[in-house]
C-alpha cells in the first residue's frame, strides 16, 4: 500500500502505515469496550464519541493509500470530463485541490461527489470526525497532516501526491 511512490520515501510510507494501524487497533478496542457498558452511562457515551475519530481516521487512511500508486499517471477521460464540468478544466481543479492541501493547518484535502446532484467539490477536513458533507462520496483523498510529509516541504509532497494519484481508483469511485 503506497510503497515505491515517486517522491514519497518508503520509510515515510511505513511510518504512515503504523499510524493507520493505530486507528485499526483503537477501532477494535472501542468496539469491544462499548459492548461492556450500558447505554446512558458516561462510559458508553464517551466511547461512542471517540468512535467517530477512530473509524474516520481508519477509513480516510484506507482511501488515501488506495488512491496512491507508483503507476500514477494521467487522469482518464471520465475523470477529466467530470472535473472539467465543475471547474472548466482538469488544471483548474488541480490548482484548487493543491491550494486546499497547501492551506495552513493539518487535515485532509478531499474531492467529493454529491450523491444527489453528482456535483464534485473540494473540501478541507480538519478533524477526522468533523466537517464531512453528509452522504458525499470521497473520490480523491489527500492526507495533509504533518505525518504524511515529515522531512520535506509541503508543496513538494502535494506535487508527489498528485504524481502518484491512482486515477483509475478515482474513476471507479466516481462511477460509484
Amino acid at each position: 500500500a503506497g510503497r515505491g511512490l515517486r517522491g514519497i520515501p518508503d520509510a515515510l510510507v511505513e511510518a504512515h502505515l503504523k499510524r493507520y494501524a493505530g486507528y485499526v487497533k483503537n477501532v477494535n478496542l472501542l468496539r469491544q469496550r462499548v459492548s461492556e457498558h450500558k447505554p446512558g452511562t458516561p462510559e458508553f457515551s464517551e466511547l461512542h464519541r471517540r468512535m467517530g475519530l477512530e473509524v474516520n481516521g481508519m477509513r480516510l487512511h484506507e482511501l488515501y493509500f488506495d488512491n496512491l500508486s507508483p503507476a500514477g499517471g494521467a487522469a482518464g477521460k471520465g475523470v477529466r470530463d467530470a472535473l472539467a464540468s465543475t471547474w472548466g478544466s482538469f488544471d483548474a481543479w488541480q490548482s484548487e485541490f493543491a491550494g486546499i492541501g497547501a492551506m495552513r493547518g493539518v487535515g485532509w484535502a478531499i474531492l467529493y461527489r454529491d450523491p444527489v446532484t453528482s456535483r464534485l467539490s473540494n473540501h478541507w477536513i480538519g478533524l477526522h470526525e468533523e466537517g464531512h458533507p453528509a452522504g458525499f462520496v470521497p473520490i480523491l483523498v489527500m492526507d495533509v497532516w504533518e505525518h504524511a510529509f515529515t522531512g520535506f516541504e509541503r508543496p513538494r509532497y502535494i506535487d508527489a501526491f498528485l504524481t502518484n494519484a491512482h486515477w483509475e481508483t478515482a474513476e471507479r469511485r466516481l462511477r460509484g
